[in-house]
């Protein structure tokens, strides 16, 4: 199994998380990061949406493989299956 690095997809203001994408092999896996939990991740408090895509870049590394934990865990939920990552998700 090669869990790599997908694309970026933007803000959703309504549900404020950060959509994303990792592949699997040759599939791509549909993800999501709340903004609570990147604030978190970032010791940063109500980081406007214009920053989000660039708060996610500094971040994606520590992204990227909480959602591979979570992957390799079989944490998926939502149609269609994906990873949504929570502050929860990030606590020691």
């Amino acid at each position: 199994m090669s869990f790599t690095s997908g694309s970026f997809r933007g803000y959703d203001e309504d549900r404020s998380v950060v959509l994303f994408s990792m592949i699997n092999d040759l599939t791509e896996v549909p993800c999501a990061i709340s903004s609570d939990a990147m604030d978190f991740l970032d010791g940063a408090k109500r980081t406007p949406p214009a920053q989000r895509e660039q708060q996610f870049m500094r971040l994606r590394a520590s992204i990227e493989s909480c959602a591979e934990r979570k992957f390799a865990n079989a944490e998926m939920e939502g149609r269609p299956p994906g990873i949504i990552l929570r502050r929860l998700d990030f606590r020691s």
